[in-house]
């Protein structure tokens, strides 16, 4: 390992932090309450590319090429900034704690079951300066640098369940949930500093409980009531766990019309070997209801290829699947086994061809599902929540998401919203490129 003190900057110069997360928004939630944290010691926020006194890696461990990422990054990290402390966490610390630890240039490994406490950890084990008469406190700014317009909101960590693929259960741990008073308390500083959505997030999201007993109805009625954030959204659920009354939640216009509800598969039989929760009957039944109730519902999905025993007429039932329920997007895994798991030692592992060839057929139904979404947009009027980085398009272009997650460029005007306000919107059609709708801002149209 490195040294174990972070040298003092010069006498008013205030020491730099680079934070970078990989995988899933609720690395990005830990990150932003870390962001806060460093900043309130007085540290400042460092771009990818721009040097820095402290490294923090947020690792992700979900897939075989999420641990080959996390190893990656933190390494090319550690060359471009050889003399910065290295601080990992997330799950693949978790899991390969001692591993890590070995790294190059590696000084602090932090597990998921101390990351609350990561700041504090990291100021005691690398004696980091305290320069509080820099920090500047109570506004949304270490997002906004960052370039990131909504924030996620950690509500709930761990996992009740045991998916036989999962090895987040594993790196997590048990199910614990953030009180509601404190959620609020955070969406309102937030809110007052300018950020115009939130994003609430947990590993096992639908389970939410705090000590009171308020589940994520609950949680989501409060957000509702008592705070004034415009946009609320809703991070991943599993698809049994939405509560009876789910679907009245929606009948107030903040929360975004988006689910991500992960299926994994089409096929009941792999299902089982899954040990998921829903069948496929079941969700096409609550797809029909969130579309019934919800107008412009987006619905996207998880699919596992190539799971254990996965036969070829199992695979046809997924695509069958996924085309019936027009998902808005899929997001496509090829199964790694992983240590740890009940799926790494199942009989049947397919083969690395078939795999390939099965990603391509689902990528390519996926592509269509989402023209035809695309489709179905063109000429009505959405608020877009104007994002900072614009996506290629032509030069000037504004970016930003409709309320159901849609991804739209939108031509540039001098009337335009700033960065992190929301847009009145005319989607006028498809970009060339097809991966994102084309849009102008409202009564600009000829």
């Amino acid at each position: 390992m490195g040294a174990t003190h972070l040298t003092a900057p010069p006498t008013g110069t205030r020491p730099r932090v680079l934070l970078k997360a990989l995988g899933c928004r609720l690395n990005e939630a830990e990150l932003e309450d870390w962001a806060a944290g460093f900043r309130a010691r007085g540290f400042v926020l460092a771009g990818d590319d721009e040097p820095a006194d402290l490294i923090v890696i947020n690792t992700c461990a979900v897939t075989a090429e999420a641990t080959r990422k996390s190893r990656q990054w933190l390494r090319r990290a550690h060359r471009a900034n050889p003399l910065a402390r290295l601080v990992v966490s997330g799950c693949l610390a978790s899991l390969e704690a001692a591993d890590l630890a070995r790294e190059s240039g590696v000084d602090l490994v932090v597990g998921n079951q101390d990351k609350d406490r990561l700041v504090e950890i990291a100021a005691a084990a690398l004696s980091l300066p305290i320069m509080p008469e820099l920090a500047i406190v109570g506004s949304a700014n270490p997002l906004f640098a960052r370039g990131r317009q909504r924030a996620f909101i950690k509500v709930q960590d761990g996992c009740r369940h045991a998916c036989t693929f999962c090895v987040t259960t594993l790196a997590r741990g048990t199910e614990r949930s953030r009180p509601l008073p404190e959620i609020i308390e955070a969406i309102n500083h937030y809110s007052a500093s300018g950020v115009r959505e939130v994003l609430l997030t947990g590993v096992h999201l639908g389970g939410y409980s705090d000590t009171t007993g308020a589940d994520l109805s609950a949680l989501v009625r409060a957000v509702l009531r008592e705070t004034a954030i415009p946009r609320a959204r809703l991070g991943s659920l599993e698809p049994w766990d939405l509560p009876a009354d789910f679907w009245e939640l929606f009948a107030d216009p903040r929360l975004m019309p988006h689910l991500h509800l992960p299926m994994q598969s089409g096929s009941d039989a792999m299902l089982r070997r899954m040990a998921r929760r829903c069948k496929s009957d079941e969700f096409a039944r609550l797809a029909g209801l969130g579309r019934s109730a919800v107008p412009q519902l987006n619905l996207t999905t998880d699919i596992i290829v190539g799971f254990p025993g996965e036969s070829d007429a199992e695979w046809q039932e997924t695509l069958a699947f996924v085309a019936a329920m027009a998902f808005g997007q899929v997001h496509c895994f090829s199964y790694s086994p992983r240590a740890g798991t009940r799926a790494a030692s199942l009989p049947g592992q397919v083969d690395a061809q078939t795999k390939r060839q099965r990603v391509l057929e689902l990528k390519a139904l996926a592509d269509r599902l989402q023209q035809q979404m695309f489709a179905a947009q063109v000429g009505r009027d959405s608020q877009v929540l104007r994002e900072g980085q614009p996506r290629a398009g032509q030069l000037g272009d504004l970016f930003g998401y409709t309320p159901n997650y849609l991804p739209v460029r939108i031509d540039a005007h001098p009337d335009a919203a700033a960065v992190g306000e929301v847009m009145d919107v005319t989607i006028r059609g498809i970009d060339p490129d097809g991966a994102t709708l084309r849009g102008c801002l409202r009564d600009q149209i000829g």
